[in-house]
């Protein structure tokens, strides 16, 4: 019994030390060697970084006109931000303080019509006054063999001495021209372009005229400056697409005042003939300067307005109108035509009329510098059949105490 129960001790003690072998294999190794690959997960940032490009929608919005310097752009400002949105997130605080470095709204003063504003300069060095004007017959054909003698001057009613007198048909041309290029003239658009193309080509001498091209809708955008080059300015006029709204008297005051007040000189010293053919149905709902502030403006730019109404419909609207406002307080026109060919056929009646005008200098002896409006008056006393279109007056200089002292009036 004795050797039985020694026998079974020992088996008993074999079966124990067996099992503990086996079970110490089946322990779980170190924590680090678990904790190891979930340490991967750390890197899972890089799929923010990813979500970066969501910032490019923003760039849709980057397409930002060549705008003018024309303080009534209101829709210019927003435009311009959108063309940094690719740039990172904290570049954001910047892009929103750009909308107010342009400040449109604190820009409107300077479209005040005021001799006086820094933007503006009216430099008359003598009291020569300079009218061109246009004479027609009863059949609307122009005259063009009249003499000195058969003209007659009268400056706020008074009758003036006529220092010069001569065919205005050499001197330089300095032309703007304006296109309507609104929603409102849409289906029109492209016969309009091609007829004013064919204008330059015609109008536009070498080495001696000059033109600029401005489209307008709720912003002007100067897309041609001051050229000779009849292949840039047909350039210009192309580049134009037609949308948005309407801002027609801040494009006639901003290209007059600009553009047409101090054109780049001609071949006769500083002596050229100003006009602008403007190319409009005549509606306005974006301007921030009146029609008469932009009708004053043309008047100190001396400019002779050429209006081709896009109204086809044979009904006179409010646009033709203000259209007929600007020409015959220029010395201008107005063409209302019936049918598309009809712009066209203005276009050649404007060429023809450029070519065909007289001019005259004289001194108003009378001349006070207070920056008054002054009515002008040329009569053919002996050839009452004729009829005489020119500017209806012009604006006397300002002295410059007599500003100084309004300054200070209106301080107090």
């Amino acid at each position: 019994m004795k050797i039985r129960l020694i026998l079974g001790c020992l088996a008993l003690g074999l079966g124990i030390s067996a099992f503990a072998q086996t079970s110490s294999k089946d322990l779980p190794e170190a924590p680090s060697s678990t904790i190891a690959p979930p340490k991967q997960q750390p890197q899972a940032p890089p799929p923010p970084a990813q979500t970066a490009p969501t910032e490019q929608p923003p760039a849709n919005s980057t397409q930002s006109p060549t705008l003018t310097d024309l303080a009534p752009k209101q829709h210019a400002a927003p435009e311009t931000p959108g063309q940094s949105q690719p740039q990172s997130q904290p570049q954001e605080p910047q892009q929103e303080q750009k909308p107010a470095e342009q400040k449109p709204a604190e820009q409107k003063p300077s479209v005040i019509p005021d001799p006086d504003i820094p933007g503006t300069k009216f430099t008359i060095t003598t009291n020569e006054v300079n009218v061109v004007f246009t004479v027609t017959d009863k059949h609307g054909r122009f005259v063009k063999d009249l003499k000195k003698e058969d003209v007659k001057v009268l400056d706020d009613n008074k009758p003036q001495e006529i220092r010069s007198f001569r065919t205005d048909t050499d001197l330089p041309l300095r032309v703007g021209l304006l296109i309507d290029a609104s929603n409102s003239i849409r289906d029109r658009f492209k016969f309009e372009q091609e007829a004013a193309i064919e204008f330059l080509n015609q109008i536009v001498r070498p080495k001696s005229d000059k033109a600029f091209v401005i489209g307008f809708d709720s912003v002007a955008e100067v897309t041609q400056d001051y050229t000779d080059s009849t292949e840039s300015l047909a350039r210009g006029v192309r580049m134009l697409k037609a949308g948005g709204g309407t801002a027609l008297f801040d494009a006639v005051y901003y290209a007059c005042r600009e553009k047409l007040l101090n054109p780049p000189p001609g071949p006769n010293a500083n002596a050229s003939r100003r006009a602008m053919i403007l190319l409009s149905d005549g509606e306005d709902n974006q301007s921030r300067v009146t029609r008469e502030e932009a009708v004053e403006m043309a008047q100190r730019a001396e400019v002779i307005i050429y209006a081709i109404s896009t109204n086809i419909t044979g009904i006179k609207t409010r646009g033709d109108k203000v259209m007929e406002r600007f020409a015959e307080a220029t010395g201008g026109r107005l063409f209302t035509p019936f049918k598309l060919q009809d712009v066209a056929d203005a276009f050649t009646e404007i060429q023809d009329e450029l070519r065909s005008q007289y001019a005259v200098s004289y001194h108003p002896p009378d001349l006070v510098q207070d920056g008054r409006f002054r009515t002008i008056s040329i009569d053919l006393p002996a050839k009452k059949s004729l009829k005489v279109r020119s500017r209806k007056g012009w604006y006397a200089p300002k002295a410059p105490a007599t500003a100084s002292q309004n300054s200070s009036n209106s301080s107090n």
